[in-house]
């Protein structure tokens, strides 16, 4: 928020509180597309989204969850098993090392629990915040922080709200912006415009309900 004006910051709250209130009546349902029985499936599901589509990662868990349904099966893995799980989600090396590697210390040291916090979720291997904050808002009903993915950041950018580029400071100024209770359904909402309509490539400002608040919509316009 360096740099920020009190009058660009009241703009910002008013402008992300329309934004929301708009995409609720558009998507009052939304809620995580990631298909879960457990927290540690919701974090497992979370990891393997990363480059790939929830799509495909529905399509993979079954499978997994019912060869590895919890932290201590997942902890014992035999590691070439559960890359040939995952193979499909891309990057399935590391994923499968990360999930292991996750699952082995929540057992070392979280009593075979996944951590109901910021600071020991990040801690495990492939946890970074964008992760986290998923897990607790949809794990634990907690909310830590605002989820910044890929169309939360292209969509906060578009509505101009911040020029940040890197998520964590996109999520630093987004936190203000909005009361605490709605910073999941902010990223939620935003996630199903993105999808449906704000597309990265070739976004459809004609048949968007946020074009007339958006600065990115007047300069295509």
């Amino acid at each position: 928020m360096a740099g920020t004006s009190p009058s660009q910051q009241s703009w910002k709250q008013q402008q992300a509180s329309e934004v929301l209130n708009r995409l609720t009546r558009l998507y009052p349902d939304a809620t995580c597309s990631l298909t879960y029985e457990s927290p540690v499936q919701l974090l497992v599901a979370t990891i393997l989204s990363a480059q790939c589509t929830d799509e495909r990662v529905n399509k993979v868990t079954p499978a997994l969850f019912a060869r590895y349904p919890d932290v201590a099966a997942l902890a014992g893995a035999n590691l070439g098993e559960l890359e040939q799980l995952i193979r499909s989600t891309g990057f399935y090396r590391n994923k499968a090392k990360n999930i292991r590697g996750a699952c082995q210390m929540m057992m070392e040291r979280f009593d075979g629990q996944v951590p109901q916090t910021m600071d020991a979720l990040t801690q495990l291997p492939g946890v970074a915040r964008k992760t986290a904050n998923v897990v607790l808002a949809h794990g634990f009903g907690i909310n830590a922080g605002v989820t910044v993915d890929t169309h939360v950041k292209r969509l906060s950018r578009r509505l101009g709200l911040t020029v940040e580029d890197n998520p964590v400071k996109v999520e630093r100024e987004l936190m203000p912006l909005l009361p605490k209770a709605d910073w999941e359904n902010w990223s939620i909402r935003l996630i199903y415009h993105g999808r449906a309509v704000c597309k990265a490539r070739k976004p459809d400002c004609g048949g968007c309900v946020l074009a007339d608040l958006c600065p990115a919509a007047a300069e295509m316009g």
